[in-house]
């Protein structure tokens, strides 16, 4: 790491307040899976902002869309019609079988925090002021504002921050039971991430989700899909519930939206597209022309690439490699995911040691907590990147032996 490195790590320390664990990298450019870091040493992302740049880093079209509209208007508030919304709202509802309502935000967290006001108007219409529980999941992660760290089940996240929103019930992901039992006459909402990313990517198994939409329709409640992490590709379909084949009411987007811009979105159809009157909510940049193009710009390509079948299949070499790669070492014990929305359960606790390593090793990956490795490439992704990367985690893990 040369000068512009340690320049640039000091001038952070001493003005950025501490809410990051820097890792050792400056990263300056980057192409496809590749990133760049300030000496130019090259580096395999597996990352992708976490699970940001689907396409890839500085995707043509994307670039020059974005461009174009910079330099014809960035920002006029959403007091005025803006150019692309209307037409992304138009895709993403077309991608979700139509039938969709949209409300443009920044942020996934955003997203979430719109999806917990919409749920609880439509349930306090419906039955009353005490209709506005929402029952979520144990070890889920819905974004760090003080509602959507409310619906989170991370303790770790929130005690610090306590008290949180009250009405949140959290219950363990696939037990029908519980789920049955939590679902009360109070209840508006059930919010699930259909893959836990945070938590440690855990997917939801499809007779549970099929339970949860069973159980909302007969209690007359709305069903949540935080898609904000597995959504747009990234387990296949464009949305991970179709792959389930369960549609929500509701449903909350954002990281992969523009390809790295911040851009947010909340979905809604049925009674629930109807709730919202104006003044309940807004944004003053969600939805902007230069955002709005960039996620047409970003759509338009997942679909012309079929990138969604590239993560499905390359989804499917990845976690082989990684299983067989544990059934030969006993250094990982357990893998799981959809698509290219991967998790390894190592033997030890070491995977924030095992992350570092891989960095040092030229490979960006991401540990959760002191045991799982998560792995969300880009969607480009292919077998040799995946080569690459079991090498070097038979390298590194020999290593840490």
């Amino acid at each position: 790491m040369g000068e512009r490195f340690h320049t640039h790590a000091a001038l952070d320390a001493a003005c950025h307040l501490s809410t990051y664990a820097r890792k050792p990298a400056l990263f300056v450019r980057g192409d496809g899976m590749r990133l760049y870091d300030d000496d130019g040493r090259e580096y395999l992302d597996f990352l992708a902002g976490i699970g940001v740049v689907n396409l890839g880093h500085a995707h043509p079209v994307v670039a020059e869309a974005v461009a174009a509209q910079m330099h014809r208007l960035v920002h006029v508030s959403n007091l005025y019609y803006v150019e692309h919304r209307a037409e992304l709202a138009e895709r993403l509802s077309a991608l979700a079988g139509g039938g969709w309502k949209a409300f443009f935000c920044n942020s996934g967290t955003e997203a979430v925090e719109g999806a917990i006001k919409l749920v609880r108007k439509w349930g306090k219409a419906r039955r009353g002021p005490s209709c506005f529980g929402i029952v979520a999941a144990e070890r889920s992660f819905h974004g760090r504002t003080f509602g959507a760290l409310s619906a989170t089940g991370q303790a770790s996240k929130q005690d610090a921050f306590a008290p949180l929103l009250p009405g949140f019930t959290h219950v363990a992901l696939n037990d029908i039971d519980a789920l049955e039992a939590a679902v009360t006459a109070e209840t508006c909402a059930v919010l699930l991430e259909p893959v836990q990313g945070e938590g440690g990517v855990y997917p939801c198994n499809p007779d549970y989700l099929a339970a949860a939409r069973r159980i909302c329709d007969e209690r007359d409640v709305l069903l949540i899909f935080d898609e904000v992490q597995c959504g747009l590709f990234r387990t296949g379909t464009a949305f991970a519930w179709q792959g389930y084949g369960v549609r929500p009411d509701v449903m909350t987007l954002a990281k992969a939206l523009a390809n790295g811009l911040p851009a947010g979105a909340l979905l809604a159809s049925g009674t629930a597209a109807e709730a919202f009157a104006p003044g309940d909510h807004g944004s003053t940049f969600g939805g902007g022309p230069v955002i709005a193009a960039a996620a047409l710009a970003t759509l338009g390509a997942l679909e012309s690439e079929a990138l969604g079948k590239n993560a499905a299949r390359i989804g499917e070499v990845l976690q082989a490699s990684l299983r067989a790669f544990g059934t030969r070492t006993g250094r990982i014990v357990e893998v799981r995911g959809r698509g290219l929305m991967v998790g390894a359960e190592l033997a030890e606790s070491n995977a924030q040691q095992i992350a570092a390593a891989l960095l040092e090793h030229g490979i960006v990956a991401g540990a959760v907590g002191e045991r799982i490795l998560r792995f969300l490439p880009p969607l480009v992704a292919g077998e040799a990147e995946v080569s690459r990367l079991t090498d070097t985690l038979d390298a590194v893990l020999g290593a840490a032996s």
